[in-house]
């Protein structure tokens, strides 16, 4: 919840008009190594979505995440556990474990029935984009996929870009508020 990273970008989002609620999962909050099993992940989603929900008041609402987070919300909307909120935004999908392509942990994406942003590195060693880019496609207008070239899963991204790391940030803002701001005009 702390992590640089999270903060940067939740100060980014505020500039571009976005409210953030932020949790930790247990295991985080007690310093464990390894992740909550995914029942306890997706619990801890639900709750922090409807937590959100009680203090938004008639705010859209979006759940999602940074990795992890965004693949633990995404299995919990897959349960229909996030009721109320309007759409799911991964910062960094985690498709398949580092350097292992695959797409088994995308099985469960076909049962979200919320509209999805997915903000990808085009070196996210933890998706593969030739296999993202179908699953997203597949998906349909329920999902849309935007890449930032030369960024990691981290977004950093290379010198040789041109562009900095705190551009990327409040690219990848702009483009949150922008889709959800497209929600919310066709809700």
């Amino acid at each position: 919840m702390t992590h640089p990273f999270l903060e940067k970008l939740t100060r980014e989002l505020a500039d571009a008009g976005v409210a953030t609620f932020r949790y930790q999962f247990p295991y985080m909050e007690q310093r464990r190594r390894a992740p909550d099993s995914p029942s306890v992940a997706t619990a801890t989603v639900a709750c922090a979505v409807r937590a959100a929900s009680k203090v938004a008041g008639g705010l859209s609402l979006l759940a999602g995440g940074k990795s992890f987070g965004g693949r633990m919300t995404s299995q919990a909307a897959s349960q229909g556990l996030l009721e109320g909120a309007q759409g799911l935004v991964f910062f960094g999908f985690p498709l398949h474990p580092p350097n292992k392509p695959g797409t088994k942990r995308a099985e469960h994406l076909d049962k979200v029935k919320l509209p999805m942003l997915f903000l990808q590195g085009t070196r996210d060693t933890l998706a593969d984009l030739s296999l993202l880019k179908p699953i997203c496609s597949s998906l349909g207008s329920r999902a849309k996929l935007h890449v930032i070239e030369t960024a990691d899963h981290s977004f950093h991204v290379l010198k040789s870009s041109g562009r900095s790391d705190a551009e990327v940030l409040r690219e990848l803002a702009q483009t949150t508020a922008s889709w959800a701001e497209r929600l919310g005009s066709s809700a």
